[in-house]
């Protein structure tokens, strides 16, 4: 859980998705419980929050500052191409510097290509807007996904509590 915690506020890692695996895994070793249960509805909850919440956080972003189709497109495959290390090797940062500056490329080009009416320098204001909103508010997006997930591991370790501290104790 201390892992999905932590990727939830790193972009591109399994952070909730962690934090259910490990609350379904508990259910299964310890018993499934009304608050394993309980605990397991709110996380599947959240995941499907924060899910939404990653999509729309750029998308969002983008219509703000006034994205075409073209840039958030181009976003969504620079960010693909950038995660699965498909842009040219950046020194340092791997996959996560992938994510970050291939949805900027992308949707640059994106924008640079879509609006060919507006000038040059025009269009490379309005391709770095758009890219630098997309990847502001997907970072955004990451700290409330986290702080979601801080909150789905409360409220399993609320609810399972006890449950942890008898064995614990028995064992003493």
């Amino acid at each position: 859980m201390a892992a999905g915690i932590v990727g939830a506020f790193i972009p591109a890692f399994p952070g909730i998705g962690l934090i259910v695996i490990a609350i379904a895994m508990w259910g299964a070793i310890a018993g499934f419980t009304q608050s394993v249960i309980i605990a397991l509805g709110i996380a599947i909850a959240i995941f499907a929050l924060t899910t939404a919440i990653d999509y729309l956080a750029g998308y969002m972003g983008a219509k703000k500052v006034g994205a075409s189709n073209w840039g958030q497109t181009g976003a969504i495959i620079g960010m693909v191409l950038g995660l699965l290390g498909l842009l040219p090797a950046l020194p340092i940062g791997g996959p996560i510097f992938g994510l970050l500056f291939g949805s900027m490329l992308g949707a640059f080009v994106g924008e640079m290509l879509h609006r060919r009416d507006l000038a040059l320098p025009a269009r490379f204001k309005l391709g770095t807007k758009v890219s630098l909103a997309i990847v502001v508010s997907s970072l955004l997006g990451n700290v409330l996904a986290g702080l979601l997930s801080i909150i789905a591991t409360g409220t399993f370790l609320v609810a399972t509590w006890s449950n942890v501290m008898v064995p614990v104790l028995s064992n003493l």
